[in-house]
């Protein structure tokens, strides 16, 4: 192993967080490495024509995804069963490359709702303790959304929002969400047109006294100039957003709107093709003394010292270089005690079909965020007083690119081949929506994440386990806000509706839902419960850092991106303050 020279911050992982803290850091002249395992898709055959409409290549085969034969995950159901390796992971998938899973993202970029980083003390607030059960260790993040809303705003400058304020300073506005968080000021650009799905739902939702609105995007309405003045050019609807990249640089990515820049800024390298193995750690003097690497075009192994480390790689990344390199103490749901690994969230999304014979949908028109919305039945928006369950989700139309190989939505009854499917097909293809929920996923003790004893990756390392479940907290809550979601449907005046699918046990990896993964390396004010601190610095290590939706201690109703970047980008002022005085951050 071959020891480099010390540098000041190394930051592992090259995506959305990673670019976001070195923008800070570099801004005040604070050098920065960034160790990304994946390459650089600026100029591939994945962001250019015609080579980018492949959908086989990105879309089936994940060809912009973290490769399932080097590193996967194993899973099992309860901490009792015996886990086994996914094969290939559908459910959820990380990114791999200069940008991360940011790059081939839909865009839907939301602020939780206000309450989100207070959730315990604000249930316990409304329903009282015993409302919150003895397996659900939900827990407050120690910071405010107050704290965080002028980072969300710079954030979503830098990445041109397209979208509709529904709270100004506290003031609704027409048109948008009126449930969300207040904000200084509108989106940096309007909504996104909307599509004939889009129609239907703002009509039916308007009419049965909900609020509808449009989804917030990263997906540039028009041409934009962002404050660091990258551009990004007018999305084309052309389809070709989740798993792709975009060849016409419209829709918000760190490949176009943060690595650029810095590639130019002083004291600013990315290292790409490097697989971080660890974390060095002093014990006694509980500091981080930097990280081992492996060049995956050389093989050559090596040791990068720094002042300051930082973890900002994906939800599980973080997670399974804190076990590997034994920070922390591991999570053991017996004993109860131990931090990493803890309160693994997932989403709890499902869905309904509906066919209308005389109404034309063109599914190929879309954008990643092309959705109307509503958060009348999200998260704590309406009273659970006697429901058995928290949490809730967002009901919405969404259409987001009608691709050949994978959207074939067919009525019941269809069969799965012949000339009926054919028929089936060509009837319906042009004259069919969905609408959806995407529902919140709350912590339950038995749902963690540790090492597996028995499955090794490439390396040799110990795979990730998964110890996860839909428990019954979010089986009730799933089956109720679908049942909502369903009496919509059936007043939307379709032909044909559903049915409506709520979600069920098991976990199926088969069956992608999102990449909304979060927990593992949770933020709070107690130690004994917490792996890192409010301001992201580890416990155990006050040189160590961590950031990305792997601090979340739960998941809420919407994406987690909105919540992440604004975590990151306050991360880069602290560390600005830290490299200059080290310390406990307050």
């Amino acid at each position: 192993m071959k020891t480099l020279n010390k540098r000041t911050v190394v930051i592992v992982g090259g995506g959305l967080t990673a670019g976001l803290i070195a923008r800070q850091l570099t801004d005040k002249g604070v050098e920065v490495v960034v160790l990304e395992r994946g390459g650089d898709h600026t100029d591939g055959a994945e962001a250019k024509l015609p080579t980018q409409r492949d959908e086989l290549r990105w879309d089936v085969r994940q060809g912009l995804v973290q490769d399932w034969s080097v590193q996967t995950y194993s899973l099992r159901y309860h901490s009792k069963d015996v886990a086994l390796p996914v094969r290939w992971m559908e459910a959820f998938l990380p990114g791999e490359g200069m940008g991360g899973a940011a790059n081939h993202w839909n865009g839907h970029t939301w602020r939780w709702a206000e309450y989100d980083p207070m959730l315990r003390s604000h249930h316990v607030q409304r329903y009282g303790a015993k409302a919150i059960p003895a397996d659900m260790p939900l827990q407050d993040w120690g910071v405010t959304y107050k704290e965080l809303e002028p980072y969300h705003d710079l954030f979503e400058r830098l990445f041109g929002l397209s979208g509709k304020a529904g709270n100004i300073d506290g003031q609704v506005q027409a048109g948008g969400n009126p449930f969300e968080a207040p904000r200084r000021g509108e989106y940096p650009q309007k909504p996104l047109e909307s599509t004939e799905a889009g129609v239907v739902f703002k009509e039916l939702a308007t009419r049965l006294g909900y609020h509808p609105f449009p989804t917030p995007a990263a997906n540039s309405s028009g041409p934009y100039t962002n404050p660091d003045g990258q551009k990004l050019g007018q999305c084309q609807y052309c389809g070709h957003c989740e798993r792709f990249i975009c060849e016409a640089k419209a829709k918000g990515s760190p490949e176009v709107l943060l690595y650029p820049m810095l590639r130019e800024r002083k004291g600013f390298e990315i290292r790409l093709h490097t697989h971080v193995l660890g974390v060095n750690y002093d014990s006694r003097a509980k500091r981080a003394t930097g990280v081992r690497y492996l060049d995956l075009m050389t093989g050559q192994e090596y040791e990068q010292p720094a002042d300051v480390v930082v973890l900002a790689a994906f939800t599980m990344t973080n997670t399974k270089l804190l076990l590997t390199s034994k920070i922390g103490k591991p999570y053991d749901p017996v004993s109860n005690s131990g931090v990493v690994g803890k309160n693994f969230c997932y989403q709890t999304n499902s869905g309904v079909n509906l066919f209308f014979k005389d109404r034309w949908f063109n599914p190929y028109l879309a954008t990643g965020s092309t959705q109307m919305v509503m958060d009348d039945f999200n998260n704590d928006n309406f009273d659970h007083a006697g429901l058995g369950f928290l949490g809730g989700g967002g009901i919405g139309a969404s259409q987001f690119g009608g691709r050949p190989i994978n959207s074939r939505r067919l009525p019941p009854g269809t069969p799965q081949w012949g000339t009926a499917w054919k028929k089936a097909n060509a009837d319906w293809y042009a004259h069919s929506m969905a609408m959806g929920i995407q529902g919140s996923c709350y912590p339950h003790r038995d749902n963690y994440l540790s090492l597996d004893p028995a499955y090794t990756d490439a390396y040799g390392q110990p795979l990730l386990r998964m110890t996860f479940d839909f428990r019954d907290n979010e089986l009730k809550m799933s089956d109720w806000v679908t049942r909502k979601m369903e009496d919509m449907a059936k007043a939307a005046g379709a032909d044909i509706v559903g049915p409506a699918v709520a979600r069920k046990s098991p976990f199926d990896t088969r069956q992608y839902q999102s990449t909304h993964v979060t927990g593992g390396t949770v933020m709070g004010t107690d130690p004994k419960t917490s792996v890192v601190s409010p301001r992201l610095q580890h416990w155990d290590a006050q040189n160590l850092f961590v950031v990305g939706a792997s601090v979340y201690p739960h998941n809420s109703g919407y994406n987690p991106t909105g919540p992440l970047a604004a975590l990151a980008l306050r991360l880069g002022d602290d560390l600005v303050r830290y490299v200059a005085r080290p310390g406990m951050l307050s």
